[in-house]
């Protein structure tokens, strides 16, 4: 090899990988949302850009993005982005997992936050999704859903009637969280009815029902609609006197009594590294779907002393955050 080809392809080697990007054709990726909100009030949309960020892909820059959002146009939505052949396509929540999945079986498809891909039948392994889809899911052992409901109970000790806030057009909500729930409410001896909500709207409707039916606290079941209208949600907990449970993180920061449930924002960095993986070549079907491997438990202490509550000692130690 002469000497000049050595050093020049030496250097190549030194150059980092964002360089790298710079260098080359942009990729593109299509992102296919339910919900939308503003970034700069979504910690988890910023912990995404994050992520992409640290593997060296800048929006706008070596990465364009088209982004689609409609909850009730997503078939329609999935094959106008298939339709301009992205590099990637995202898929965050099962809905769009599930529109997207049918659209294309060529495109590399990467999922966030789907709790059970093998229940929908999104992939038929976690450890070999085969075919051109992979992510990362919020599934964990089956006694997720009955362990959010003994921590609200430990919260709420007087609670005999609990309402559980759905969504029916969820997929995840219709599967698997009632059977399991279920059995846990009869253990504790808590009775069990469903208030249903697929809009902005009809969050107003839900919880004015859980209220009318003297329900002694509310366990939201948590989707995209709860996630981006947590401000509402919250505000209608506090206006009915209903305990609540919430799923998301950034409940509790906007007065939510408790959240347990995944790092939302942490899988979504992860999501960014399965990108980043497929634009350098990985196939899907050789990066295996995976789960949350850190979770919240957080508590208003605010909101629990306006709601006349004492929060147990037992919860207090495991909480990973007290808000005071």
């Amino acid at each position: 090899m002469k000497r000049r080809e050595f050093i020049a392809g030496t250097a190549a080697l030194l150059v980092p990988p964002s360089h790298l990007h710079a260098q080359t054709k942009p990729r593109r990726m299509g992102f296919l949302g339910v919900w939308t909100d503003e970034p700069a009030r979504d910690p988890v949309h910023a912990a995404w850009l994050s992520g992409l960020r640290e593997k060296g892909w800048i929006e706008g820059k070596n990465l364009l993005v088209e982004y689609r959002y409609a909850p009730d146009r997503l078939p329609a939505l999935a094959a106008e982005l298939v339709a301009l052949i992205p590099d990637v396509l995202v898929a965050p929540g099962p809905q769009a997992a599930q529109a997207l999945k049918s659209a294309t079986s060529t495109i590399p498809i990467v999922f966030v936050a789907v709790a059970d891909p093998l229940g929908l039948d999104i992939v038929p392994s976690l450890s070999r999704p085969s075919g051109n889809i992979t992510g990362l899911a919020t599934m964990v052992p089956d006694d997720f859903g009955a362990k959010r409901l003994e921590i609200l109970r430990e919260l709420v000790p007087s609670a005999l009637k609990i309402a559980l806030l759905v969504n029916p057009n969820n997929p995840m909500h219709r599967l698997n969280f009632g059977e399991f729930l279920s059995r846990t409410a009869q253990r504790l001896g808590v009775a069990l009815l469903t208030v249903e909500a697929t809009t902005a709207e009809e969050l107003d409707v839900g919880f004015a029902s859980a209220a009318a039916q003297h329900a002694d606290a509310v366990l939201d079941l948590g989707d995209s609609l709860t996630f981006f209208q947590a401000p509402r949600i919250v505000a209608l907990a506090a206006k009915h006197h209903l305990p609540t449970s919430y799923l998301f993180r950034r409940c509790a920061d906007l007065g939510g009594l408790i959240v347990y449930g995944p790092d939302f924002a942490d899988l979504y960095r992860r999501a960014a590294g399965y990108v980043d993986k497929i634009l350098r070549g990985t196939k899907p079907a050789d990066l295996p779907v995976e789960q949350p491997s850190k979770f919240d438990l957080v508590i208003n202490l605010k909101t629990a002393k306006a709601l006349g509550l004492t929060v147990p000692a037992s919860l207090l130690i495991r909480a990973d955050e007290v808000i005071e």
